[in-house]
């Protein structure tokens, strides 16, 4: 066996390769964190200011201002035209007509009649409120009128307020007297609320320049049509009573010598007064009933 000579240098041993561990990079802080992340972080959208976002929304959706009964902020879109809106209510009118008659369900076609009408109504009402309320807050602010530019913006903004209410007001009624005028066309019978009066109001298209006169113009508009002027005729008559001819004969007769007539009766729900009433609601007469 041979021996290694002699001044022969041993062979270097090389430690074996280890594996490489992935590091993230490094940030200017020192600490390593995912290069994704601090991507997205430094993609961020800003924060949109108040202004921004106001005018982002107007992009999307246009401008919708409050029209609650008690907002401040007044609607510059116009009222929808009075042939569009009696177009509307003949529609629903007839689509519940032509969809229940000569079915099971034609018995309750009365009751729903009266009850869409009612709901022009009850929704008329709500709007008189509203006014009420309008002319509160008027004579308030009047009370407390000391020269203040707040002060009389204030009773601007109310009597711009209760100017618009007026003619909503007076778009609920078109709507309300024209459901009346579908629901004795279909049905026959005279439309009636169950509590309260029917009244109707014309409509105001004069500007009222001071709330003062405001306030007196709604309550005359409130008043008149509750207390109608003309010669006032009485009429009474039995609940057996059925000869329509004759009453109409004899109501006929009467109109003839007092066109502004204004009929006073009972209202019984069958009989004499009962015809009396339906001749009144054709020949456009006022009336006034005594329960």
């Amino acid at each position: 066996m041979g021996t290694p000579g002699v001044g022969a240098a041993p062979a270097p041993i090389r430690p074996s390769p280890s594996p490489i561990e992935p590091r993230a990079l490094p940030r200017g802080d020192g600490q390593g964190e995912d290069p994704m992340t601090d991507l997205a972080h430094d993609l961020e959208q800003p924060t949109l200011s108040s202004t921004a976002q106001v005018l982002e929304e107007l992009q999307l959706y246009g401008y919708r201002p409050r029209t609650c009964d008690g907002a401040d902020e007044p609607d510059p879109r116009p009222l929808p035209e009075a042939g569009p809106l009696h177009g509307a209510v003949a529609d629903i009118f007839d689509a519940m007509v032509v969809t229940l008659s000569d079915t099971r369900l034609e018995g309750d076609l009365q009751q729903l009649l009266w009850s869409l009408t009612n709901v022009f109504h009850l929704s008329l009402g709500r709007i008189d409120r509203a006014l009420d309320r309008n002319e509160s807050d008027q004579r308030r602010s009047q009370r407390d009128q000391d020269g203040s530019e707040i002060r009389s913006v204030e009773l601007e903004r109310l009597l711009a307020h209760g100017l618009s209410l007026v003619e909503r007001r007076n778009a609920h009624e078109l709507m309300r007297d024209a459901a009346v005028a579908l629901f004795e066309r279909h049905l026959g019978e005279c439309w009636r609320p169950r509590n309260g009066s029917r009244a109707s109001h014309q409509a105001l298209t004069s500007a009222v320049i001071d709330s003062r006169d405001f306030i007196a113009a709604k309550r005359r508009a409130d008043i008149e049509p509750l207390t109608p002027a003309g010669t006032k005729i009485a009429f009474a008559g039995g609940v057996d009573c059925n000869d329509h001819t004759r009453i109409w004969a004899a109501l006929d007769r009467v109109h003839s010598k007092h066109a502004d007539m204004v009929l006073l009766h009972g209202g019984t729900p069958r009989g004499a007064e009962k015809i009396a009433s339906a001749w009144a609601d054709n020949r456009k007469v006022a009336q006034i009933v005594f329960k």
